[in-house]
């Protein structure tokens, strides 16, 4: 398996958004590079691989690109976690903190059978918010959340904190000013 460490040329810093005093770190760039996304998707691939999952869950928007290619890859299932009124049939919904207000994700009720394994997928970690709320929609749904995989990890946020308990994978690790 080819190194993360490779992914970071493709990682860039857009300073002010989405408001001032933030850093964001842009993945498009990795999207659009064909090997550099290749890597991206192994990665997350293996280490899914590793946990049998019956299922992949990918939180909106960019978890939707590497999850759906990961459980192709992978022959299984994918599963689209989704902001509140987006999905057409009987949704669970949870709501969660952001850092002005609050938001709610959705999965459909019928998305999971009792007891399927399932790896969630996201492209960054950062207050952990948005990922523990897809951890317990998917436990409320009857399945067992098995590993979250991130490409990117915010570790001066401090979200892995809110996730205790689940095994958790960032690909690469960020704090305030530089890479870990």
């Amino acid at each position: 398996m080819r190194q993360p460490q490779s992914l970071l040329r493709g990682i860039r810093d857009v300073p002010d958004f989405p408001s001032p005093g933030i850093v964001f770190k842009d993945i498009t760039p990795v999207l659009a590079d064909a090997e550099l996304f290749a890597l991206a998707i192994e990665l997350f691939r293996d280490a899914a691989a590793a946990h049998r999952p019956d299922k992949i869950a990918g939180i909106e928007a960019r978890g939707f690109i590497f999850g759906a290619a990961v459980a192709h890859s992978l022959g299984v299932g994918f599963v689209p976690i989704r902001k509140k009124g987006k999905l057409p049939a009987a949704t669970l919904s949870r709501s969660y903190a952001l850092e002005y207000g609050r938001a709610e994700i959705e999965i459909h009720e019928d998305a999971f059978r009792l007891g399927e394994r399932v790896v969630v997928i996201d492209d960054v970690l950062a207050t952990g918010g948005t990922a523990r709320a897809a951890i317990e929609l998917i436990e409320q749904a009857g399945a067992s959340v098995v590993e979250a995989q991130f490409l990117i990890e915010l570790g001066f946020l401090h979200g892995r904190e809110l996730l205790a308990g689940h095994s958790i994978r960032s690909f690469l690790h960020f704090e305030s000013t530089g890479m870990v």
